[in-house]
C-alpha cells in the first residue's frame, strides 16, 4: 500500500480550496517564511539581549519545538493561527521595552570581559523567549503542515525545502544588504497577510494589529537607535570628546566593544599597545599583518612604528566602514594599507604572504557562529594549529604578538603554553594590570628574535592544555559542559515533552515514527559538524555560513529528487551508504584538507561532508514517503532535530569529530527501530 493510500487529507475551515494561492505556491511561500522568520528571531533577539550573543542556539531549539509542535498540530484544529503574529508582537513589545545586557562573570561560561547586567535577569526573560519564539514559529509551520496531505509525501517535502532555500536567500540578500529589523518585520508582515488571508473582520483585526505594532515598533528602533546593521551585530556608535582628543565609541549588540582613538592617545593611555614592538628584537616593519583591526587604531599605531605596508583583516564590515569614515588618524586612507574583509584564520590559511610582525588585536567577537552550540566568530584563532599558521608567515627574525583583557590568569596561561607548543620556546609574558588581566604575549621565530622584559614562568599545574581545532573552546577551563548548560538544557526537554503532550496529544501517536525521531537527532549533529568544519576550512564569515546551510538543503533537496524519480537501494543498504560515509568523514582529518590547495580543498571538503548528508536524506526520504501520517512523521523528526540540537554541547566534552560517533550511533538505533516491512531487502 503506498503512503497516499493510507490517509485521506483532512479539511480546514479555510479550505485550500478557498485560499487564493494554490497548495504548491503556498506550500513554498509558508516554508520560506518559516526559515526566514527562525533567521530574523535569531539575528535580531540577540541584538538586544545579549545573553542571547552566547546561547544563539537557544531561540533555534524553541523554533524547532514550535515547528514540530506546528506540524503535530495539523489535523486537531480547524482555527487559523492568528496566536503567531500576536505572540510575534508581544515579543518584540517585551524586548523592546526591556533590552539586557549581560553579567559574564558566571562562572564556567564561555567569554571574558564583565558588564553589569541590566533588564530582566536570565532565569525570567530566557524562558519568555523560549515559549515566544515556539509559539511564534508554530503558526507558520502549521501552515506549511496542512499543505502536506494535500500533495504526494515526497512532493510536499520538495517544496518544503525549496521554499526553504528561498528564505535563506532572502534573508541573506537583506544581510547583505545592511538592512534594518523593519525591513524583516515588514516582511513577516506581508508573509502573514498572504497565507492566512483573513476573510472575517475578527481576523483581520487579529492579523493588522499585531502586524502593525511589528513593524512600528521596529521602525521606531530603527530611526531612534542610530544603528547600522553588519552581518553579525546591531552597531551603535558615538563620537565623543575626552579632553580635546576626539573618540569614537562602538558598541555591538549593546556591549562596549572598541574605540577608535588618536594612536598617539592610545598609546599613552595604554601600554599593551606598545609592548608588541618593544618586545620584537628586530625592529622591522616592512610588513606587518593586524587580525582584528576593527575601527583602525591597531592599525594606526602600527603606521606610526614606521610600518612600510599593513594587511589589516577585519571580519565585520560596518566595524571597518565606520573606521575608515570617522577613526581620527583616517589609517584605512593610507596607501600603505591593505584592507581585507574575512575570517582571520581564514586568511593565514590563504594567504602566501610574509610578514616582520602578525598581530592578534583584541579579536573578541562577542558572538557565536550562528547554528553552532559554542563556536565563536575567533574560536579557531586561538588553536595550536591557528598559532603554527601564523608562524609559518613570519619572516626570519619575524614577530608574533596577542594581546587582551583576559580576565583569568590560567588564561593567560594557556594562551602562552599554547604559543609555547607553536613555536617551541617560552614567549614573553607581559601582564599590564593585574586588574582584568590585561596581557600581552609575544613570541619570535626563536628566542633571539623577541626581547622578553621577564621570563615567563611557565605553565602550572592549575592552566589547561593548549586548545586545538577539535576543540577550540578557549574560555572553557575544564573538558565539561558548564552546569549553567545543564540546567536550561534540562529545563528546555521538560517543558518541550509537556508542549508536545498538551498539543499533540498522548506520545503514542509518536511511537511508530520513533525512528524519525533518532534520524532527526543524528542529523543536527552532522550539520554541526558541517558547520563548524566549513568554518574551519573557509573561515567563520557569514557568507559561509549561509552558504553552508544552503549547501545542507540543496543536499537534501538532491536525495529527494534522486528517491522520486529513481530506483534507489533498500533502506538498509542505503544505511550502509549513510555509515560508510560517517567513516570516510572520520578518517578524513581537517589538517589535510587545510594543505590542500583551496579550490581542491572546497571539492573534497564539500564531498566528505555531503556524502553522508545525501545518504541521511535518502534514507529519510524513502521512509518518509512509506509514512502512515505525513504530519505526525515530519514532526517527530523534527522534534528530534531539536534533541539533536542540544546534545551538540557534547562537542564541549569529546570535540567535534566526535560528533560523528554519536550521530552513528544514532543512525543505527533509528536502523533497529525501523517497523520490519521498511527493513525488508526490496528496492
Amino acid at each position: 500500500m503506498t503512503a497516499a493510500a493510507e490517509t485521506t487529507p483532512p479539511s480546514y475551515s479555510d479550505a485550500p480550496s478557498t485560499h487564493w494561492l494554490s497548495t504548491r505556491p503556498r506550500l513554498v511561500v509558508a516554508s520560506a517564511f518559516m526559515l526566514f522568520l527562525e533567521l530574523a528571531l535569531i539575528r535580531w533577539t540577540g541584538s538586544n539581549i545579549v545573553h542571547l550573543s552566547y546561547f544563539t542556539n537557544f531561540v533555534l531549539l524553541g523554533s524547532f519545538l514550535g515547528i514540530g509542535l506546528g506540524f503535530l498540530r495539523v489535523g486537531r484544529t480547524t482555527r487559523q493561527p492568528y496566536y503567531s503574529p500576536i505572540t510575534l508582537a508581544i515579543l518584540v513589545l517585551v524586548i523592546l521595552f526591556f533590552p539586557v545586557t549581560v553579567d559574564r562573570q558566571t562562572e564556567g561560561v564561555l567569554y571574558w570581559t564583565s558588564l553589569s547586567t541590566s533588564g530582566p535577569p536570565p532565569w525570567l526573560i530566557l524562558p519568555v523567549i523560549f515559549a515566544a519564539a515556539a509559539i511564534v514559529l508554530m503558526g507558520p509551520a502549521e501552515l506549511v503542515g496542512r499543505c502536506f496531505p494535500e500533495l504526494d509525501r515526497l512532493e510536499a517535502y520538495r517544496y518544503d525545502l525549496l521554499g526553504s532555500l528561498a528564505g535563506i536567500a532572502l534573508f541573506t540578500g537583506l544581510s547583505f544588504l545592511s538592512a534594518p529589523p523593519v525591513v524583516w518585520g515588514t516582511i513577516a508582515g506581508a508573509a502573514y497577510l498572504v497565507l492566512l488571508w483573513p476573510r472575517t473582520a475578527l481576523g483581520r483585526v487579529a492579523l493588522a494589529v499585531p502586524s502593525l505594532v511589528v513593524v512600528g515598533a521596529l521602525a521606531v528602533e530603527t530611526l531612534t537607535a542610530g544603528a547600522l546593521w553588519s552581518p553579525y551585530y546591531k552597531v551603535t556608535y558615538n563620537r565623543l570628546d575626552y579632553g580635546g582628543v576626539p573618540v569614537m565609541d562602538i558598541q555591538v549588540n549593546g556591549i562596549p566593544h572598541q574605540q577608535a582613538v588618536p594612536a598617539a592617545n592610545r598609546l599613552e593611555w595604554e601600554r599593551q599597545y606598545a609592548l608588541p614592538y618593544e618586545r620584537a628584537a628586530a625592529q622591522k616593519l616592512d610588513d606587518v599583518l593586524i587580525v582584528g583591526a576593527g575601527s583602525g587604531t591597531d592599525v594606526a599605531i602600527a603606521l606610526s612604528k614606521g610600518a612600510g605596508h599593513v594587511d589589516a583583516v577585519e571580519i565585520d564590515p560596518k566595524l571597518r566602514e565606520l573606521g575608515g569614515t570617522y577613526h581620527p588618524d583616517r589609517p584605512y586612507s593610507d596607501p600603505r594599507v591593505t584592507t581585507v574583509v574575512t575570517d582571520g584564520r581564514a586568511f593565514l590559511e590563504r594567504t602566501s604572504g610574509k610578514y616582520d610582525l602578525i598581530l592578534f588585536a583584541l579579536p573578541d567577537s562577542l558572538t557565536l557562529v550562528s547554528g553552532a552550540s559554542s563556536l565563536r566568530l575567533e574560536s579557531y584563532l586561538f588553536t595550536r594549529q591557528a598559532m603554527e599558521a601564523a608562524r609559518d608567515h613570519l619572516k626570519p627574525g619575524g614577530t608574533f604578538s596577542m594581546y587582551n583583557y583576559y580576565r583569568e590568569s590560567w588564561l593567560v596561561d594557556r594562551l602562552a603554553s599554547t604559543m609555547q607548543a607553536a613555536f617551541g620556546h617560552k614567549p614573553c609574558v607581559d601582564i599590564v594590570s593585574e586588574s582584568g588581566q590585561q596581557a600581552v604575549i609575544t613570541a619570535g621565530l626563536s628566542p633571539q628574535t623577541q626581547s622578553c622584559g621577564a621570563e615567563w614562568a611557565g605553565a602550572t599545574a592549575d592552566t589547561p592544555p593548549p586548545t586545538g581545532d577539535d576543540r577550540p573552546f578557549l574560555y572553557l577551563k575544564d573538558r565539561t559542559v558548564p552546569q549553567i548548560y545543564l540546567i536550561t538544557l534540562g529545563l528546555i526537554l521538560i517543558v518541550s515533552l509537556f508542549a508536545v503532550r498538551v498539543v499533540a496529544g498522548p506520545y503514542r501517536r509518536m511511537r511508530p515514527y520513533a525512528d524519525l525521531f533518532l534520524l532527526g537527532v543524528a542529523f543536527l549533529l552532522l550539520e554541526t559538524k558541517s558547520v563548524t568544519g566549513f568554518a574551519l576550512l573557509f573561515g567563520t564569515t557569514w557568507v559561509v555560513n549561509a552558504i553552508v546551510f544552503a549547501g545542507v538543503l540543496v543536499a537534501v533537496l538532491a536525495a529527494v529528487e534522486v528517491t522520486r524519480r529513481f530506483r534507489t537501494p533498500p533502506l538498509p543498504v542505503m544505511y550502509g551508504v549513510l555509515l560508510g560515509g560517517l567513516v570516510l568523514a572520520w578518517l578524513v582529518p581537517n589538517s589535510w584538507l587545510l594543505g590542500l590547495p583551496l579550490p581542491l580543498r572546497a571539492v573534497v571538503a564539500v564531498v566528505v561532508a555531503f556524502l553522508p548528508i545525501f545518504a541521511a536524506n535518502v534514507v529519510f526520504a524513502k521512509r518518509f514517503a512509506d509514512s502512515g501520517d505525513g504530519t505526525t512523521a515530519f514532526g517527530a523528526n523534527l522534534l528530534g532535530a531539536m534533541v539533536g540540537g542540544c546534545l551538540e554541547y557534547l562537542a564541549l566534552v569529546i570535540g567535534y569529530q566526535a560528533l560523528l560517533i554519536v550521530a552513528g550511533l544514532l543512525y543505527l538505533g533509528a536502523f533497529l527501530l525501523l517497523p520490519r516491512s521498511a527493513r525488508a531487502v526490496r528496492a
